[in-house]
């Protein structure tokens, strides 16, 4: 019997609500002209990105001019990083920058290059939750810091940052910017960038309901920061290139979505969540590497089976019609043992062999039943093969 699809990755990509599908078709169809066009079609679309930039603001609880329309995160999460590196360098006096050990790789790899390029790098561990501990970044902070860069929900194990409390911190060092990964937060979890005292805040539209190729940067208007890119004067002068008008509205329309959807949405996770943790808590080998509510976001499930390869698991679900993931999709083909799961764990078995689970507000407990049979299945099947 062919089941239907399940699901359970949605912390790579998630299917695009309907409602942004069909605002972006209309906009496609209606709205093509250039924005930066004198013409009155030119401004019909110029309209339509002043509306969406108000949205987003009105979603996120900033000033319109702080939001700048971007690819995606990996761009936004660029431009915080380079973009404030680039900012502070004109001086040339030294400089000092602090990341998380456990960053998305659109973050993590940017402060590698900048090591590379003579930058002065600290890299703050994490305790066995996967959580950084202000105190330790105040401890590092230095006359030449110029930022902190700290992700608000791992994308591997849901670990939740205490962002309010790092924000405090910050507060007493007014030349250090706090830059947020938000991307697997929105939705899930409560945001408030103005309250914690986020500086720059990047975020993806795929992971929210919205179109690939979209994100935003916000950007607090006192903060230095200069652009990856030159040519035209769009997005403040920050994001040269003529806008992407259907995706900025659709992204638009989901962040809207999203950040409504929250409250319910988390009630409806944490549920689903710990449906899955007691069924699959009994199986053996398993490890749980994802910390328990309310130190995770509730959508994210990340299990270790040490002695089984994750990759095997991963497609034996698969072939049951169940699909989740290893580690974040932008790693997870290098199969290598996760670095997040490394700094957590110190524990080459365990990050060589997790396995994430990513939920979604549409996801049922019938789905949930599912799901863990199958992993039931899979294990049992697996274990004779297990590497002693």
């Amino acid at each position: 019997m062919n089941l239907p699809l399940l699901y359970c990755d949605h912390s790579a990509s998630t299917p695009p609500h309907p409602d942004v599908i069909r605002t972006i078709t209309e906009v496609m169809e209606q709205v093509y002209a250039n924005p930066s066009s004198i013409h009155q079609a030119g401004g019909q679309a110029e309209q339509l990105i002043r509306r969406a930039r108000e949205v987003v603001a009105r979603a996120l609880n900033v000033h319109a001019s702080e939001v700048i329309f971007t690819s995606g995160a990996t761009e936004s999460n660029n431009l915080a990083v380079f973009g404030t590196a680039r900012a502070h360098a004109i001086d040339g006096k030294p400089r000092h920058m602090i990341v998380s050990e456990v960053e998305h790789a659109s973050v993590y790899e940017c402060y590698k290059q900048l090591g590379r390029e003579g930058m002065d790098i600290t890299y703050i561990p994490v305790d066995k939750n996967g959580c950084v501990q202000p105190e330790q970044i105040e401890a590092a902070i230095r006359p030449h810091t110029i930022m902190v860069s700290v992700m608000h929900v791992n994308n591997e194990t849901g670990s939740l940052q205490p962002l309010a409390e790092i924000g405090s911190v910050l507060s007493r060092y007014p030349k250090v910017s706090f830059h947020v990964d938000g991307v697997q937060g929105l939705g899930k979890v409560p945001v408030d960038i103005r309250q914690w005292g986020i500086d720059l805040y990047s975020l993806s539209g795929h992971k929210i309901g919205g179109p690939k190729g979209s994100g935003i940067l916000i950007r607090r208007r006192e903060v230095p920061l200069k652009p990856l890119l030159y040519g035209g004067k769009q997005e403040h002068g920050f994001r040269p290139g003529t806008e992407n008008v259907p995706g900025i509205v659709g992204l638009a329309k989901a962040i809207r979505l999203a950040a409504e959807g929250q409250p319910s949405n988390y009630e409806k996770l944490v549920s689903l969540r710990e449906r899955a943790l007691k069924q699959l808590r009994t199986l053996k080998p398993l490890v749980n590497n994802s910390p328990d509510i309310p130190l995770a976001a509730p959508h994210i499930i990340n299990i270790s089976f040490p002695g089984m390869k994750s990759e095997v698991v991963v497609h034996a679900l698969e072939e049951r019609g169940i699909i989740v993931s290893t580690q974040s999709a932008c790693s997870s083909k290098m199969h290598k043992p996760s670095r997040v799961l490394l700094a957590m764990t110190q524990d080459t078995s365990r990050a060589s062999s997790g396995i994430r689970i990513s939920l979604d507000a549409s996801c049922s407990e019938r789905d949930i039943a599912r799901l863990t049979e199958a992993f039931t299945e899979v294990t049992e099947q697996l274990r004779p093969l297990m590497k002693r």
